[in-house]
Parts: structure tokens; sequence; C-alpha cells
């Protein structure tokens, strides 16, 4: 979808400082390499950083959002619990954002991902690629089809299990504008376990992750349905792993 509209531009709402988790985390061992040894610095945007690059909605696909088919050989399809997961990208007034990429990625059914590097000894399903995009449309919405990928095990600890989980990634206007989350699912008895999850400070975050089940807009033989808002900034902003400072 083409656009000729200009993005909104004009001052920002001030950061939430407390709203994102600590950097450093010793129960989420990853943290402890990571997190910065000195204090923050900030640093204003440049103009290049945000006006620049673009990228183009031409070059989508038609079925770049539709996980179930987008990696299949013809006439078959990926396995698994087939879920359509929508929403609205909401700016901190609750507006809709236009034209804004969205990437996903996410493990298969098993809780395996296609990639050299994952060990985990669940099978790969040969009809699923794992991902996809989408652009939003002019009132800020976005739908992606997909099965619900499985739990797995990772090496933070002796008997770790991350939760149900779709990665997100939304891609703004300017080169700077690039923000990535993730998302659960109503319900999921590991979210309390998970060490990633034990980081976020308080329980209005982690419910801002937590995508609700809605059977009303359900496909009635096919797929479960889950809708999932995503909020750009202001207090009730999803939390995002690359907003570290705060949102």
């Amino acid at each position: 979808m083409t656009r000729n509209n200009p993005p909104e531009t004009g001052s920002f709402f001030p950061r939430r400082m407390t709203w994102h988790p600590p950097a450093y985390a010793p129960g989420y061992k990853s943290t402890v390499a990571r997190s910065p040894r000195l204090a923050q610095i900030s640093l204003e945007n440049s103009l290049g950083d945000l006006t620049g690059p673009v990228f183009g909605h031409e070059i989508l696909g038609d079925d770049d959002n539709d996980l179930v088919h987008n990696f299949a050989r013809p006439g078959e399809s990926a396995i698994g619990e087939r879920i359509v997961v929508y929403g609205r990208v909401l700016d901190e007034r609750g507006i809709g954002v236009a034209g804004s990429l969205l990437e996903f990625w996410q493990a298969n059914a098993g809780g395996r991902y296609r990639h050299v590097k994952d060990r985990y000894r669940a099978p790969l399903d040969p009809n699923f690629g794992g991902c996809g995009r989408t652009v939003s449309s002019e009132d800020g919405s976005y739908e992606l089809r997909t099965i619900k990928p499985g739990p797995y095990p990772w090496p933070n600890g002796p008997n770790d299990w991350r939760p149900s989980h779709i990665h997100f990634s939304v891609f703004g206007h300017g080169f700077a504008q690039r923000l990535i989350t993730q998302m659960y699912f109503q319900g999921d008895p590991l979210i309390p376990y998970c060490p990633i999850v034990g980081t976020i400070p308080t329980k209005e975050a982690v419910d801002g992750l937590v995508a609700a089940l809605d059977m009303s807009n359900s496909i009635p033989m096919d797929a479960i349905s889950y809708k999932f808002d995503i909020v750009l900034r202001g207090r009730r902003s999803t939390m995002f792993e690359n907003r570290r400072e705060g949102n």
C-alpha cells in the first residue's frame, strides 16, 4: 500500500523511565556480560536518523503475512495450531500509526527455529519458515496468520523454558525508528517462570506483552484469534527490548 501523506511530526511525550527492566539482571544471564558498565548518555537524533533510509512498501509479497503458507510447498501448509494475530499500532494518544513496517519471527509448533544454531531436538517443519511482515493500514491496524509457536528450553539455567512467543519489529519512517518486542499468549502457564519476563518490573508492563484470546474474531473450523495492540510511547507503551533507557 503506497501512501502520499507525510508522517506526523512534533514533540514527544516524556519517557517513563521506570517502565523497563534493568539492564543488569543476573537471573537473565545474558545481561551480566552485555549490560553497560558506565552511565547512559542521551544523544540527540540527527536529521539522517529521523528521515532515512526508508523502506519500499512495494517489496511486500501477497503472502508475507501468512506464515502458514509463505514457506510451504504448493498445496501444503505449516503444521500446528492455526491462529490469527491482529491489532493496531498506536501512538501515546491511542491514535493509529499508518504505514509502519511490522516484521515478525517465531519458532515452529514444536518450539524450534529454522536457524543453524538452534540445537533443540524438536523437529523442523519443512513447510514453515517462521518469519513474515506486513504494513499497518491507515488506522494502524495489522493482521498476520500463523501457527502457535511451541515453548522451548534455553541454556540460561538448569531447566529454563521460554513461553510461547512471537517476536515483533516495528519500523517507522526513519532510520532510528525501529522497536523490537515479544508477544506472549493469554493463559500460558510458563510466563511467570520465564527469567526474561521476570526482569520486567511491573505486572502492568507484563500484561502489555500478552495477547488476549478473542474467540469473536476466530475463523470457524480454521484458526483461533488473538488481539495484540502495540503502543509506541507514553504511559501505556508496550515494553520494547531496545529501549532500555525508558519509554
